[in-house]
């Protein structure tokens, strides 16, 4: 049997995604392609299929953990196929050629000591507790564990001081990368001799950092040989333990060891010493109030970009660790106070809060918990709503002759295995007018000073589902068929109905379509899915009396509107917009022009 660390797939572009479900447990034996967690972006939750079949044997993260690409999130003991048997039996054969007592005149304890003398030889980069042979008393170097593929990562802090007993796990250095920082613990419990390093100092995988002397029971034989087995409880090496037994222990943060193979947005604090207080230790640094407050490097950046002074900021984390929200909420007050000063002094834009409500008061209400999902389709919505000015378009397309095309096709795509919407022909009714109508493939730049304009045509398709509303995207929609459109739109609606959507896939649109078919209304106001130009409204088709110059003629009438960021698209655009795309929907046949 054989182990394998199961690490999180592509995330499509996002950078931490948060785990809001496992759907496994250890002991668990989970087949090829079942969920075993579920993940939750800024846009939308996604499973993470099994790629192997096997048993559970460890769970590496927890319901709230943040990961990101590549972070492992368990380990799965897969059955051995016939490599992993062969190498087993080559395994054995190097057992059974090995020398033993029985056929050899050396006594028992020589074997014994030929296989401690391997072990050591095969795993050197182990921190192992020494033999009893070393003594009560042994010095033991203490080395760099693995930093998750750092190339070097610089001292920040140096936590402990010679002459310190420490315990195991005790932080001896706190160390900082690109993206987080890390207290690299004692493996062992003992005295502390010497720090190799000094704040500043660069360190990677395996270098020194300091030694330690730890004591030992003379009475306990042959601890060389249990140090580098695997722990059949954590499933871990003990080398390792002290490490993974801290990251649980501090379980209640968002944060964890580097060596997890984790990104965390911001790092723990590390304990506070009286090393950290040093002035030599504050002077190494180049930002003298980033040395006087503790926060990680996502923090730190994200303060330099607001113009915060760290200094002012009260943390909320571990050990008053400065977090993100902190910063946030800060900005968030100081912006609040502006504007009620504004508003006060009857200046200002400043919107007055909705005043809160004891609902309570008027009957039984029940509070039920808004999933990630819809805070972010609210916030984003909001977000649009005020940043864009939105104007709204109506107008009617005559689907008489699209309607009947549609059904001589149904027992074609019943062949096909598919189901034929009339979602495909605005699809690629819109792919047409957007291509003809440049200005409704532009994008505002940040700037403000450009436009940006696509040379590619994606559309998303808004979707309810269980979990609320995502927009898949539909790329290269103008040079794609009606089939290959139909199929597509089905494959995604299924996988937006199951929660399998890619952050990708979400992402890249040029323009938005949402539709609500035969759910009823004769219009309403969709809000620009922002950085989009504009978005579509489509309602429930009626049977209408259109007048054809001589009479009144029965046509069945789709009611669509347009609403668009009138920064990038006048009323002028908007209208010759119209006018093409309900003339291809009234006339298929116009695409072929």
């Amino acid at each position: 049997m054989t182990s394998e660390t199961i690490l999180v797939p592509d995330l499509g572009g996002a950078d931490t995604v948060d785990v809001i479900e496992l759907c496994v447990a250890v002991g668990d034996t989970v087949a090829l392609e079942q969920s075993l967690i579920v993940l939750e972006s800024d846009k939308a939750t996604m499973d993470v299929p099994s790629p192997q079949a096997g048993q559970v044997k460890k769970l590496l993260v927890k319901e709230g953990d943040k990961v990101s690409e590549g972070s492992p999130i368990l380990e799965i003991e897969k059955t051995a196929d016939e490599t992993d048997s062969a190498e087993e039996s080559a395994a054995s054969g190097e057992r059974d050629d090995a020398p033993q007592p029985e056929d050899k005149d050396e006594p028992p304890e020589s074997a014994e000591e030929e296989d401690s003398e391997s072990e050591a030889v095969d795993k050197p980069d182990k921190q192992a507790e020494p033999s009893a042979a070393k003594g009560p008393a042994a010095e033991e170097d203490v080395l760099v564990p693995d930093i998750g593929g750092a190339d070097a990562v610089e001292v920040i802090e140096v936590m402990a001081a010679s002459g310190d007993q420490l315990a195991e796990g005790d932080g001896i250095l706190v160390v900082e990368t690109d993206k987080a920082s890390m207290e690299l613990p004692a493996p062992f419990a003992g005295e502390l001799v010497s720090v190799a390093v000094k704040v500043g100092d660069k360190i990677a995988t395996g270098d020194k950092i300091a030694r330690m002397k730890i004591m030992l029971d003379s009475d306990q034989p042959g601890t060389t040989d249990k140090t580098a087995e695997p722990d059949e409880k954590t499933g871990a090496d003990s080398a390792s333990s002290p490490s993974e037994k801290k990251v649980s222990a501090e379980s209640d943060s968002s944060e964890t060891d580097i060596s997890s193979g984790k990104k965390p947005d911001v790092a723990e604090a590390p304990v506070a010493s009286e090393e950290s207080s040093k002035p030599d230790a504050a002077s190494t640094r180049d930002d003298v109030a980033a040395a006087e407050v503790y926060a990680g490097p996502a923090s730190r950046a994200l303060a330099r970009e607001l113009g915060v002074d760290l200094r002012k900021v009260s943390g909320s984390g571990p050990r008053n660790r400065i977090l993100k929200d902190d910063l946030q909420e800060y900005v968030k007050n100081a912006v609040a106070k502006s504007e009620n000063a504004a508003v006060s002094g009857a200046t200002g834009a400043g919107i007055p809060p909705i005043p809160t409500v004891d609902f309570a008061r008027f009957g039984e209400i029940e509070m039920v918990p808004l999933q990630k999902i819809h805070k972010l389709t609210a916030a984003n919505m909001q977000r649009s709503w005020l940043n864009v000015p939105h104007v709204t378009q109506f107008d009617e397309a005559d689907i008489t002759e699209l309607e009947a095309f549609r059904h001589t096709l149904k027992a074609e795509a019943e062949k096909r295995n598919s189901r034929l919407t009339l979602l495909p022909f605005l699809l690629k009714a819109c792919g047409h007018a957007l291509a003809v109508n440049t200005s409704f493939n532009r994008s505002l730049a940040s700037d403000g000073e450009h436009f940006v304009e696509k040379k590619y045509i994606h559309i998303g398709v808004a979707v309810d589902t269980p979990r609320g509303l995502v927009v898949p995207v539909i790329r290269d929609v103008d040079r794609k068929g009606l089939w290959e459109l139909t199929d597509e739109v089905n494959e995604m609606a299924v996988k937006a109905r199951e929660g399998k959507l890619s952050a990708a896939e979400m992402q890249g649109g040029c323009f938005t379509i949402s539709s609500l078919g035969a759910i009823g209304g004769n219009g309403f106001t969709p809000i620009v899915n922002a950085p989009e130009a504009a978005i579509l409204g489509v309602s429930k088709s009626q049977i209408k009396p259109v007048w054809d110059g001589a009479e009144f003629q029965p046509k069945l009438m789709l009611p669509l509107s347009v609403s668009y960021d009138h920064r990038i698209v006048n009323g002028a655009d908007c209208g010759r917009f119209f006018t093409c795309l309900v003339d291809v929907i009234a006339d298929i046949r116009r695409l072929l022009l």
